[in-house]
């Protein structure tokens, strides 16, 4: 039997250069998707150009997050898109069906 001690899942044991690896691979993601969004609020790209050919950093990013980035789309306009499309609120960009994406991609589209 297991002493209240002990881990009940093993975590993976990793170097100090392994961690800092993990670490600039996440930042550099957040960085890539902090200027994709700044991109879309200012119109230099557009949505459905990311939701039809998303690149590998935009793929685990929430649809939801990426919505809201578009001009004149809050959490309202939003919540409604992602109802209408029938795409839940956690569902990765990476993670979309191709319905989904469809649909997202039509209703964005003039």
């Amino acid at each position: 039997m297991m002493s209240p001690s002990e881990p009940t899942s093993a975590t993976p044991i990793r170097t100090l250069e392994q961690r800092l690896d993990a670490l600039r691979r996440a930042n550099d993601i957040r960085s890539q998707r902090a200027r994709l969004k700044k991109d879309l609020k200012q119109g230099i790209i557009k949505i459905d150009e990311i939701l039809v050919e998303p690149l590998e950093f935009i793929k685990t990013a929430k649809v939801v997050d990426v919505l809201l980035a578009v001009p004149n789309c809050g959490k309202v306009k939003s919540t409604k898109v992602l109802n209408h499309c029938r795409i839940s609120s956690n569902k990765t960009v990476g993670g979309l069906s191709e319905r989904q994406r469809r649909e997202l991609v039509t209703f964005f589209r003039p």
